[in-house]
């Protein structure tokens, strides 16, 4: 299937824009980091999250008012929320570690919380799930989560390296760290937890982006043994435009999947579903304008292969050649 017939898009013409647009997104998310950070889930910070359904309705204030007041060990860090759809009339409530971790002291914590909602008389409620971790369980994810994604980046270089040239895996790495940078920002845009799914979509979407860049690696290099008197930058865009139907075809239908996860996926899997959209987004930009545009600045704009290498066909112009005449072999003397 051909979305596009005979594309000829000048991609590396655009390819200083590009990273223009890129810089500026990570840069305001490392802003933005920098000032407020990114709320951590309570896989990570540790602490407790209890989801309590009401059998009326209640505003996210009156709870914070009851827990202000009944349950001064949460503090200003207690975060209260509506949780999934609005007519199930759910809040979660999370609070931050206090006191021991052991599981006996986390439980209460969330009996703590339903005590203090009983006292505010906010009628009646009934708890639909609780998530109780500790902060050292947490510090240990985190630790985890950071060495899976080092690893992984790690193990993207050597392979492209190994299977291409070291220049193909420093630009799949580079679009890499592009699409997590980019990813994080808008994770701190929008304020999403960093918790376990968001892990496992950070993930996912860099195995997606890496197979999306190999696809076109595979097709430059392909170019470059049959079009080696063409500078790498007109091989460049011509392998981008040969694969780009496929590219679109794939992109558009795993976005379409994560977008259905993320409108009728629930509560529990908006973060997983929001990093899988801006993850595909920015995955398919970096394939085509990132990492080949690395690859042009490390290598160059010459042509693949030297124009003198390749063998003449003419002599040199002025100076014809006259055809040698062959000459008759000498007949040997008859013996007398």
């Amino acid at each position: 299937m051909h979305i596009f017939k005979n594309a000829n898009f000048d991609f590396l013409r655009w390819r200083w824009h590009a990273l223009a647009v890129s810089w500026i997104i990570i840069l305001a998310g490392i802003f933005t980091i920098a000032t407020k950070g990114i709320p951590k889930g309570v896989e990570f910070a540790g602490g407790t999250v209890v989801i309590e359904q009401f059998d009326q309705a209640v505003t996210v204030q009156q709870v914070r008012q009851a827990l202000d007041r009944n349950y001064p060990a949460g503090g200003q860090n207690t975060v209260v929320q509506t949780y999934g759809d609005p007519a199930l009339r759910q809040v979660m409530i999370r609070v931050p570690q206090v006191g021991a971790e052991s599981g006996a002291a986390l439980s209460r914590e969330a009996q703590a919380v339903e005590d203090a909602l009983k006292k505010a008389n906010l009628g009646t409620f009934k708890r639909q799930g609780a998530e109780i971790v500790g902060a050292t369980v947490g510090a240990e994810l985190t630790s985890k989560g950071l060495w899976a994604t080092a690893l992984s980046l790690i193990g993207i270089l050597a392979y492209l390296a190994f299977r291409f040239q070291f220049s193909f895996g420093v630009g799949a790495v580079v679009a890499t760290i592009h699409d997590l940078l980019i990813t994080l920002a808008f994770l701190a845009f929008f304020r999403y937890d960093m918790s376990l799914n968001v892990i496992a979509a950070i993930l996912t979407m860099t195995g997606y982006s890496t197979n999306d860049t190999i696809v076109i690696f595979d097709r430059i290099r392909e170019n470059m043994r049959s079009m080696r008197r063409d500078s790498l930058g007109h091989i460049i865009n011509a392998s981008v435009n040969q694969t780009l139907s496929r590219t679109i075809i794939t992109a558009g239908t795993a976005l379409l999947t994560s977008l259905a996860l993320f409108f009728f996926g629930g509560e529990v899997l908006h973060g997983f579903a929001f990093t899988m959209v801006v993850g595909i987004i920015t995955g398919t930009y970096s394939s085509i304008f990132i990492a080949a545009a690395i690859v042009s600045f490390w290598r160059g704009s010459a042509p693949t292969r030297a124009a003198a290498h390749a063998p003449a066909s003419v002599a040199a112009a002025g100076t014809p050649q006259q055809p040698q005449r062959k000459q008759k072999p000498q007949r040997k003397a008859k013996a007398s």
